[in-house]
């Protein structure tokens, strides 16, 4: 699988023009490439693209992954960012969301790698499981607040069709999840974090001051992003496209020197949908001015119509030429997204 995506960066080496500014290996468990593996794959990035020298170079892991020998190897290749995929501190929510780990493990895998020397760390966490209560949820987040964690991702729990979870709820043998419960979760994640000191700078990310994550913040402003492996999905403003999610397909095809995937031509009109919706997630929110000069003042009206409601109901709030959403707002944001469409 290495070879054949190092054979993908170098058929797409033109695909991004100019400095890289972040490296994220995510997807899948990137946490099981050995050390030799990541040293390869990031040399050979480096001779492909322009890499910053301060590239933000991010490493998603598993508690039940993370281990000593890894976390060294992993400095001394230049990952100098962990994303860990905690979803919870409390074993009953652990067992039911059927993770590996237990909380034990989700407590120590981050003691041990500050220990390492890693302190620019993102952990996700769930909300909203029939097994979390209000007050667990409370200690969740105090946990990853005394842990010194700079960087939270935190999404409610959904239930994806065709999958073992929905199969299960559908039979009984779950519990289904609860959208009021959702909901008072997120508000509470609102409210606890920003007394604690984090900006709720995306609709499921937080960040200490200055810890924002540098890669997903790309992909909240529009910029170009080239994604290599099976499954990955790649833009550039005009287009977007993705691989194919077989691997034994994506393997053999590369062995022929051919990139398995799709793309899709974006419209005028879907191009002001992605930044509809990329940008209204942010808190800096959507440029009026930038609709404008990009897409006329015909559409620019025909979004402020559609706004207003909203704006009078306190779900948004325009100020200068910024269209946000505010707490209330952000309850609802992808219905909002979809009614400016």
């Amino acid at each position: 699988m290495v070879d054949a995506i190092l054979k993908e960066a170098e058929l797409r080496k033109e695909y991004i023009n100019g400095k890289v500014e972040t490296v994220y290996f995510g997807g899948g468990t990137p946490s099981l490439l050995t050390t030799p593996q990541l040293t390869g794959m990031i040399q050979q990035f480096k001779i492909l693209f322009d890499i910053a020298d301060d590239a933000e170079i991010t490493l998603e892991a598993n508690p039940d992954d993370i281990n000593s020998e890894k976390l060294e190897g992993w400095k001394q290749v230049g990952i100098n960012r962990l994303s860990i995929g905690i979803q919870s501190f409390a074993d009953a929510d652990l067992r039911w969301m059927n993770r590996a780990h237990d909380a034990t493990q989700a407590h120590n895998s981050i003691l041990l790698a500050q220990q390492h020397g890693f302190h620019n760390i993102s952990i996700d966490l769930i909300y909203g499981t029939p097994t979390l209560d209000d007050q667990q949820w409370q200690e969740n987040l105090e946990t990853a607040i005394s842990l010194g964690i700079p960087h939270l991702s935190c999404y409610a729990l959904t239930v994806e069709p065709k999958t073992a979870l929905e199969k299960m709820i559908a039979q009984n043998k779950m519990e289904n999840t609860d959208p009021e419960k959702q909901a008072r979760h997120f508000e509470l994640l609102m409210e606890w974090l920003e007394t604690a000191g984090y900006e709720h700078y995306e609709i499921s990310n937080f960040a200490k001051p200055g810890m924002r994550s540098r890669h997903n913040s790309s992909y909240w402003k529009g910029m170009h992003y080239l994604g290599l492996g099976p499954s990955a999905h790649s833009f550039n403003s005009s287009s977007r496209q993705w691989n194919v999610a077989n691997n034994s397909l994506y393997i053999s095809s590369l062995e022929k020197n051919i990139i398995p995937f799709e793309i899709e031509a974006l419209t005028s009109a879907q191009q002001l949908n992605e930044y509809i919706m990329t940008s209204l997630r942010t808190s800096e929110g959507l440029s009026l001015n930038h609709i404008k000069n990009g897409w006329g003042e015909e559409k620019l009206n025909l979004i402020l119509d559609s706004i207003d409601p909203y704006v009078q109901s306190g779900h948004a709030d325009i100020t200068d030429d910024m269209l946000r959403l505010t707490k209330k707002g952000k309850l609802m944001a992808d219905g909002i997204a979809s009614a400016l469409f």
